[in-house]
Parts: structure tokens; sequence; C-alpha cells
């Protein structure tokens, strides 16, 4: 027995408890928070006792447990590592400075992003529930956090099975070859033929993405009626997502084997690949040049932050619905640093991919411009409007490389100054290619689809490619489905396979809306207003809620009981005072954002092949803001409700079976404690745990017993016979 366990120091301890916890916890009734008092800071944890049987704490209080520490860092990691870190990150680097954006991230990424993950992973492991039970048990007054969470999970969850549909449609077109996006398709009109205006206009991939797949309308109130092929794949899409999580954890865990392992083998290969392409090394050295001006700009700092917020799943409910099905003991702060790490590792690495095929792309397309221009010059030369003087003399035109036009270019330029716009030529940069910004789909579906038309056995790496993205938002939305399913299985006596089966139904019909020609733009309406700012309000409001309101000392209390060792002082510091005021930083420079910003889409017009800005109409605005009101109303209705006990705090009621678990644990510790201290039963002291109060970082934590009999602690939960509303302790 370790000197620091709990029994050796209660051989030390003069005090005596006249009741056992077993008795007591026999004789008591469920409570609600009127008669009790849930708090976490009552200790537990700890190594488990000698002699204890070798059963799961999980499965003595009946909640499904984790297979293997693999398989539960493996969900973590699948629900965190998403699309948006192969099509959102390297975006950001590019547009932020490239190499010096990650200096910011990482910043951040100490300062909020590993704290609050760490703070989530505890909070689920130690309460046991899924987000509206957590924190029910933290601040029931704040009980709607949870809800609020579920809602967002809900409206995501919308969206993104969507962006799943696309990729499987892509996956499935994948199978030919030539690729149906590799060329513009040719129209007959009678015994002539014409290529597609509007491809011609744009390109193959951009046409194939508009037109062939979604077939998309020019504004957001022509419905358009719904795309059956997006509707098929759509259904797809919710039948593999409901057949991964039907089961819980028990299948969703040998899911995430594939799911989240997968996505890791196609980067590599897509790197190695990548490496051996022209012009992958322009694209990667473009990318990591740091632009060290552009790095001390706000908005540089408030994209870092969110996409740290995002990258990590935090508020959205599915971190500590995964870490609730785990052991009471894990070492979840070792989690928490080893998601966050992996999670950046392959943010890097998908921008090392993405940036490697961008290159060979931007090197594709600029050797295009450079025959384009040089055909236009040689036409000049032939009807004199240019002089062959002009034309240095070691200039092949068989064999134009692209310095070669650089410097052709530039003595036209300077010696037709006055004509030479309307030459028509274009000065055919590699800079400018590389510096064309795309993200999310115009990245996966356009640029990324363009560059691998252009590889050797382009099928093959197109379908390895969309079958990676799919991969990568199965395992997003396994989380997303377990943060909406965990808390209302926690909630409500529901068959788990009737809850899900029922959920993924009432999805696919609400997800019709984003499946209609228009579905694109409805798509980005609830991506740029229906997590954002109401995700942000969760995040900070649990953060207050642990940090402020339930007290910051007492959860480092708790965190030492759980995990057998006193997390580092820094956090106190980060939970109480960082982490919140970047959040209110992050709330304002959001707010300020979309006062700013005109609330609107890039609808495609036809006629011209592009994209052009438009506004929302009316209605569509009204929607825009339902959706942030509709995910934050929960936060106001449960703290009134619950101020003037319009509703019970029945969420604070322990289980029967987490409560025989208690007592079995108590019974057991109490017998070691007579034997450790060789003492008859009567004579041994009831085997209370201990508290020890947490004085603050850098402080001794004293051993000191609660002797009162009307006060009981158990294994990560503890309640009061007194009614007496909880304290924050700070």
């Amino acid at each position: 027995m370790p000197k620091s366990s709990k029994v050796t120091q209660r051989e030390h301890s003069n005090e005596h408890v006249t009741e056992s916890v077993a008795d007591l916890l026999a004789l008591e009734a469920p409570m609600d928070y009127k008669s009790s008092q849930m708090s976490m800071n009552m200790t537990g944890g700890g190594p488990p006792p000698i002699g204890k049987p070798d059963i799961s704490p999980d499965l003595e209080d009946g909640r499904p447990a984790w297979n293997s520490k693999l398989q539960y860092i493996l969900a973590q990691v699948g629900f965190s590592v998403g699309l948006g870190n192969v099509w959102r990150f390297p975006y950001l680097c590019q547009k932020n400075g490239g190499g010096a954006y990650l200096v910011p991230y990482f910043i951040l990424l100490i300062l909020i992003g590993i704290p609050l993950f760490f703070l989530e992973l505890a909070v689920g492991q130690r309460i046991r529930r899924g987000s509206i039970g957590v924190w029910n048990y933290v601040c029931p007054r704040l009980g709607g956090i949870g809800v609020s969470s579920l809602m967002v999970c809900g409206f995501v969850g919308l969206y993104y099975n969507v962006i799943i549909g696309w990729s499987i449609f892509y996956f499935f077109q994948s199978f030919q070859y030539p690729l149906p996006w590799s060329e513009c398709p040719i129209r007959r009109n009678g015994s002539q033929a014409i290529v597609e205006p509007e491809c011609e206009k744009s390109s193959a991939t951009t046409y194939f993405w508009y037109r062939e797949t979604l077939n998309i309308t020019s504004t957001i109130a022509d419905s358009g009626g719904l795309n059956w092929r997006m509707t098929l794949s759509l259904l797809g899409a919710w039948i593999i997502v409901c057949l991964a999580v039907i089961k819980g954890i028990q299948s969703s865990g040998k899911v995430m084997y594939f799911s989240s392992l997968f996505p890791y083998g196609v980067l590599f290969c897509f790197l190695v690949r990548g490496l051996f392409l022209k012009g992958a090394v322009d694209g990667i050295a473009h990318m990591f040049t740091p632009k060290l001006e552009i790095m001390l700009e706000p908005q540089v700092w408030r994209e870092a932050a969110t996409q740290v917020f995002f990258a990590l799943g935090l508020g959205f409910g599915g971190v500590i619905a995964f870490s609730s099905y785990n052991k009471r003991d894990n070492n979840c702060h070792f989690d928490a640093v080893l998601v966050s790490v992996i999670n950046f590792l392959t943010s890097i690495l998908a921008t090392l991919v993405v940036f490697a095929v961008l290159g060979f792309k931007a090197n594709v397309m600029n050797e295009k411009c450079v025959v384009e221009n040089a055909e236009k010059i040689l036409g000049y030369l032939n009807s004199n409007v240019l002089s062959q003087d002009l034309i240095p003399p070691h200039v092949n035109f068989s064999h134009l490389t692209a310095s070669d036009y650089a410097e052709m270019y530039g003595v036209i330029k300077i010696v037709k100054d006055d004509s030479f716009e309307q030459l028509g030529l274009e000065p055919c940069l590699l800079e400018d290619e590389l510096n064309k910004s795309v993200q999310g789909t115009g990245l996966a579906f356009i640029a990324f689809t363009e560059a691998m038309t252009h590889f050797p056995a382009s099928p093959f790496w197109s379908v390895m490619f969309f079958f990676m993205l799919i991969n990568l938002g199965l395992g997003s939305m396994i989380g997303t489905m377990t943060g909406i399913t965990t808390p209302i299985l926690d909630t409500f006596k529901i068959r788990k396979e009737f809850l899900t089966v029922g959920c993924c139904i009432v999805a696919f019909l609400c997800g019709l809306l984003f499946v209609q020609r228009s579905g694109n733009y409805f798509v980005t309406m609830f991506d740029d207003y229906s997590a954002g700012l109401p995700l942000t309000i969760v995040v900070i409001l649990e953060n207050v809620s642990v940090a402020w309101i339930y007290g910051t000392k007492r959860f480092m209390q708790d965190l030492e009981d759980m995990l057998g060792f006193r997390p580092y002082p820094v956090y106190f510091y980060l939970w109480k005072y960082v982490s919140p005021v970047c959040l209110i930083i992050l709330i304002s420079a959001t707010v300020v954002e979309m006062a700013i910003s005109p609330p609107g889409y890039n609808a495609w017009v036809q006629d011209l092949a592009t994209e052009r800005f438009q506004s929302y109409p009316p209605w569509a605005l009204a929607m825009c803001f339902a959706l942030i009101v509709a995910a934050m109303l929960p936060l106001p209705l449960v703290f009134i409700a619950r101020h003037f006990n319009w509703i019970p705090d029945g969420s604070n009621k322990l289980s029967v079976s987490y409560r025989k678990s208690l007592a079995k644990e108590a019974s057991t510790l109490e017998d070691e404690t007579r034997f450790i201290l060789g003492k008859n039963p009567s004579e041994a002291p009831s085997p209370m745990p201990s508290h020890r109060a947490y004085l603050g970082p850098g402080s001794t934590s004293p051993v000191e017993l609660i002797t009162n009999s009307t006060s009981i602690s158990g294994y990560g939960s503890g309640y009061q016979t007194n009614p007496a509303p909880p304290k924050s302790e700070s």
C-alpha cells in the first residue's frame, strides 16, 4: 500500500467516524438538489484498494466502458481530427503569414486549447455523465450549457453529414478513367460540336462541382427542388453513421480503429507521392516562408484562436461523452496533451500534403499559361505587331521555360508600355498561382481534384482521397452523435438502438434542406451561424462554472484525488484567469466581425460561370439569427427555471447502480482498514475517504477528515443532507 494512500492517512488520524459509509448509503434515498449537494470535490479516486476484485468500476455501475486505452485515444483523435484539418488549417496558414501563423497557433493551443480540453476530459471522467448531466452536477442553474451543446451538435451534424454525402458521390465517380471532371463536356448542336460554355468559362473541375454534382441555382431563394443524386448520397451517409453508433461505444469504438488510422496512411502516401511531383517543393517552400509582419495583426490571432477552439471539438459534448466512459483513475491529463499534440501534428502533415499537391498544380497551370501566352506572342510576331528584335536571342519557342518567358515578357512590357495592355499578355508567375487561396469545398472538390487529374493513375489517387475524406468525416460524426445520444440516454430510459435510429431518421429528413439545388447556400449559412458564437459562449460558461462557481482550488483537489498526482500549478492560473480572458476577447472579436461583415453568401452565376457575393434576403437573415438564438436559448431558460424552482434538479439524483458501486467500494475499503489497522470491527473507524483542502498552487494539502455523520463523500460525487446550496470556492 503506498504511503500516500487514504487508508494509511487514516492510520495516523485520531478522529473517528461513528457510522460507516456503507451503512449510511444503505439508508439514503435518492435526493435532488433541494435536499442534497452534488459536489465533485468530495474525494475518491486513487489506486484501487488491496484485495478488491478485478472488476472495472465502469461495469459495476452499469456504464459501458472502452475496451482499451488505444480505442479511447483513437476515438478522441477521430473526433478532433476532421475535415477542418485538411481544408481549413492549410488555408489559414497561407492567408496569415505562412510558417509565421504556426507561432500564434501554438501559443494559443498552450494557453486555451490544452487547458480547456483537459477540463472537459476531467469533468466527463469524474462525473461520468454526458454534457447535460455534467453541467447539472457542477452548477444546476447553468445546466443549460449541456442543452445548448446538444443543440449545436444537432445543427452541425445536419450539414456535416451532407459533406460526407458529397465525398461518397465523388468516391463512386472516381471509379472510371478518365475522371469525369478531367475534361469539359462536349455539347452537340446538330453536326457541330462545341464545348459547354459554362465549363469553358471556368474549368472542368469547377463545372463538375457546381453543375454535375450540385446542379446549383443562382440564388438561395430559388430552391430548384431536390437533387436526387445528392439525396441518395445523404441517405447513404446517414446509414453509415447509424451503423457506426447504433451500439454506442461498443460499435463506434471498433469503427474508430479504421476510420482514425486510415487517413494517416493516405496522407503519408500523398506526401511521398507529392514530393516526387514537379513543383511540390515550391509549394511547400511558399507555405512555410514566414511573413512576420502579418503575424502581428489582430485578425491572425483571432483566426488562430478560432481554429484551436474548433480543432479540438471543445463545447460539442463529444469530448465529455467519450471521457465519461473511462475508468475513474485514467490519466486524462496525459490524454489531453497527447490528443492535442496529435491534432497539431496532423494539421501540419495535412498542410504539407496540400501544398505539395497545390505546388504541383500551380506549376502545371503556370506552364499552361506560358504556352498560351507564347502562342499569342508568335501571332503578334507573324503579324508584325511585335518586332523580332524584342525577343532575346537565346529564347527557343519550342522549349520555352518560365524564366525565358518572364524575361521576354519584361522586355515587351518596357518597350510597348503605351499599348501593352492591348496585347493581353499575362505575367505567368508561379507566385501568383500559389497565392490563390482556396479553402473548404473549394479546396477539396475543385483545386485538389484538378491537381489529381494530372497524376499518373489518377483514379486510384482520387478513390484514396475521397475515401479518406469519408473516414475523416465519419470520425467527427461519431463524436457528434455521441455528444447527442449520451446525455439523452443518461437523462431518459431509452433503448440505445431506438434512439440512434430515430435521431438518424429525423436528421436525414431535416437534411433534405441541404440537398436541394440551393442546398450549398444553406450549408454555408449553418457553417457560419449555427456553431461559431453559440459554441464560444458555451465553452466560456464551462470555464467560468468550473473555475469561478465551483472553484478552481476544489477542482484541482478533485483532480489530485482522481489522478493520484497534483496537476501543474500553471493550470490554476490558466483556468481561472488566462482562458476566460482569451475567450472573452474571442467572443468580442467574433461579434465585431459579424457586425461589420455583411451577412451573405457566394452565389454561382451560371451565365458568367463565376461566384458573386449576394446578401441574404430578409427571411434568410431571420433564419441566420434564429440559429444563434435557438442554440443559446437553453442557457437563460434553464437558469430562470432553476432560479424560480419551476423545474426540479432531478438530474442531480444518483442512479441506483451508481449508489451501489459507492456502497461496494466503501465496504471493501472498510474491510481493508480493519485488516491494516489490526482492529476488531467494533474498534475500527469507518473508512470515510478523507477530504484534503487544496490551498492553491504550490501549497501543501493537509489531511482533513470529515467527521460529521450527516455528510457523505463518494467516488467522484458527494451529497449532504443539509439543504444548503453549493457555495463557490475560489
